[in-house]
């Protein structure tokens, strides 16, 4: 699992950046290192990579991102999950970690990519239109799609996995850059613990339970 501070496609972002400044200080006024110097700062900032508290309960599905969730809606099934299901669609701002994360432990059974549009994240069609990259994930009790979605700024979805790839829950598998928005789609007899509006977490905000193992409080 990735744990560094801040992950490797940031650092040619902030090397950049850093470079501009020191050019710009040196060659004109210290002054005209400050845009630059900022930027090289919101960069660490965007492409940060924060521990993560993740939970043990076996029944939990956790968050794939950090976000805000912009929908949850019900399917007939998808390609992956091929049953009755739910979908759960989290808006990142620029301000979100950026980075991906597994819901649930298991293997990739299913990866796609779809080139496409590059529509602002929150509008209702880019999860059929923008570019996209799914991947499904199989364990001995459900399977799960997860779909990362590129939006106006998001020009480039990156994967770290691939098929057969075992995943643990809430390990890294990917990134969006700058805006974009997760999909996640779960069985029926996963019970949605979050509702439209409600912030997210990665890898530690619980958005389901299996039905059949949850406990009454």
């Amino acid at each position: 699992m990735i744990k560094a501070p801040i992950v490797r496609e940031g650092y040619v972002f902030i090397f950049a950046a850093v470079i501009l400044a020191v050019i710009l200080g040196a060659a004109l006024h210290p002054y005209w290192a400050v845009v630059p110097g900022v930027l090289a700062c919101y960069f660490a900032y965007f492409f940060r990579n924060p521990e993560r508290q993740i939970p043990t309960d076996a029944s939990a599905v956790v968050s794939p991102a950090d976000g805000t969730v912009q929908e949850v809606v019900p399917l007939d099934g998808d390609d992956f999950v091929k049953e009755p299901c739910n979908k759960v669609v989290i808006f990142l701002s620029v301000f979100n970690v950026h980075v991906n994360r597994s819901p649930i432990e298991g293997e990739i059974k299913c990866q796609k990519y779809v080139c496409g549009r590059f529509k602002p994240a929150y509008k209702d069609t880019v999860g059929f239109e923008n570019e996209r990259h799914m991947i499904g994930i199989e364990n001995d009790r459900l399977r799960v799609t997860v779909t990362q979605i590129a939006g106006i700024l998001a020009r480039r979805i990156v994967s770290w996995v691939t098929l057969d790839d075992v995943l643990e829950k809430g390990e890294l598998y990917g990134l969006i850059r700058f805006g974009s928005c997760t999909e996640i789609v779960m069985p029926r007899n996963v019970e949605i613990t979050v509702k439209k509006g409600d912030k997210v977490v990665g890898g530690e905000t619980i958005i389901g339970r299996i039905k059949d193992e949850c406990t009454e409080v």
